[in-house]
């Protein structure tokens, strides 16, 4: 995977270094020349790309799908950065008959075309005038390293070039390299600009680095320092980055962390939370892929946490009525002792339940309890035709005479 962060391997990437002595930073650049990233170049990528270069504009690939790139990885999403002003994109892009959509990101530099049933976002290089912490006042430059450092994180602040030349201002492919999460100039500075950023930093250190413990002690004093400005995010997107710290590596080490530096409350999660009961859980559920309330719901006491939280996060209704059903049952719906048949109370509770998701929740309450043999079991006895479809959820079958 990590094939095309090797130097030594050509003709991958090659590298050199250049000094920018008016802000006393090195650009590190190098080729990248890799199955991953050939593989982007589609009808509708080689179309945009000939479209700037016959306007003269810079255009290249930036953020997380360059990280993604250099781990080897093709991504998912590709955002692209560009010299052209809004206007000069609109432009450009009526007078080449080309279809733009979603206009709402427009006044933060943002502008969508469509090319060969593609979707291209591309955003014009900018400087944070004013932030408060959630929005920021831009203003729009040609510069691509004033751009880099308005940027989160050292990892995420690099640019790729479609001849495969990486502009890197920050040293985040040394980062990426040496599995370290750093972010961009003083991580007080970074945070002030989005809180949301501390959440950032959690979730991508559970990404990237592979062993936990390790941390920058100014970051952890700037989170700490910070944390109650979190309070002013709004919930929905505090809910999206506490999920994917959830499902990712090392939660075990990030929740207690969140706990230690006092960012919890201003998250919606409790005050009085059963560290002990998430250790145990975090660590029953390593590799069966829970959902994220099933991980959280381990730090729930009462079914009102749950209630909380969803004041604070907005969480669905899927996602609310699992949490409450982990608290309410995880004691009482347990696997039959001294039995042939340990299965029998989660069948018999779904085939009661009568609800089309009663399957779903059990087998998350396996995976909460550790019961991983009777996950499999209850996978196996879930089957078609056998208890039954979603479609057949439509209150008039009779689960018993199914199972007799």
């Amino acid at each position: 995977m990590l094939r095309c962060l090797n130097p030594w391997r050509r003709p991958l990437l090659s590298c050199s270094w250049s000094r920018l002595c008016l802000f006393k930073q090195y650009l590190f650049t190098m080729k990248l020349q890799s199955p991953e990233f050939q593989s982007l170049f589609t009808a509708g990528l080689k179309s945009l790309t000939d479209l700037f270069v016959k306007e003269n504009h810079e255009l290249r690939i930036a953020g997380g799908a360059v990280r993604d790139l250099l781990s080897g990885v093709k991504p998912q999403d590709v955002d692209f950065a560009t010299t052209a002003t809004p206007a000069q994109m609109k432009e450009m892009f009526q007078s080449a008959g080309i279809r733009m959509i979603n206009n709402k990101g427009e006044k933060h530099g943002t502008i969508t075309a469509r090319l060969h049933e593609e979707n291209f976002e591309i955003t014009t290089l900018r400087i944070d005038v004013v932030t408060d912490g959630r929005h920021a006042e831009v203003e729009f430059t040609t510069d691509w390293q004033k751009d880099a450092e308005r940027r989160d994180l050292t990892i995420n602040s690099m640019f790729l070039g479609f001849d495969g030349t990486l502009f890197d201002y920050f040293s985040g492919f040394e980062d990426l390299k040496n599995k370290k999460v750093r972010f961009v100039g003083h991580a007080k500075q970074r945070i002030q600009e989005d809180y949301l950023r501390i959440l950032r930093y959690f979730r991508f250190y559970g990404r990237i680095v592979d062993k936990p413990g390790d941390h920058d002690p100014e970051t952890l004093e700037a989170i700490a320092e910070n944390a109650k400005g979190l309070a002013g995010i709004s919930g929905e997107r505090i809910w999206v980055e506490l999920k994917k710290i959830l499902i990712g590596n090392h939660v075990n080490h990030l929740i207690n962390l969140i706990y230690d530096l006092d960012v919890a409350p201003y998250i919606g999660l409790p005050t009085n939370a059963s560290l002990e009961e998430f250790n145990k859980v975090s660590k029953n559920v390593e590799g069966f892929s829970p959902k994220p309330m099933t991980v959280l719901a381990s730090l729930f006491k009462v079914q009102d946490d749950v209630t909380k939280l969803d004041l604070r996060l907005k969480i669905s209704k899927e996602e609310k009525n699992l949490g409450i059903f982990v608290v309410k049952n995880r004691k009482d719906l347990v696997k039959a002792a001294d039995s042939s048949e340990p299965l029998k109370p989660y069948q018999d509770f779904i085939i009661d339940s009568r609800e089309s998701d009663a399957t779903t929740r059990v087998c998350e309450l396996l995976k909460y309890q550790g019961e991983h043999r009777l996950l499999e079991q209850m996978q196996q006895w879930c089957i078609p035709p056998f208890p039954f479809t979603a479609e057949s959820l439509d209150g008039t079958t009779n689960f018993k005479e199914l199972n007799p």
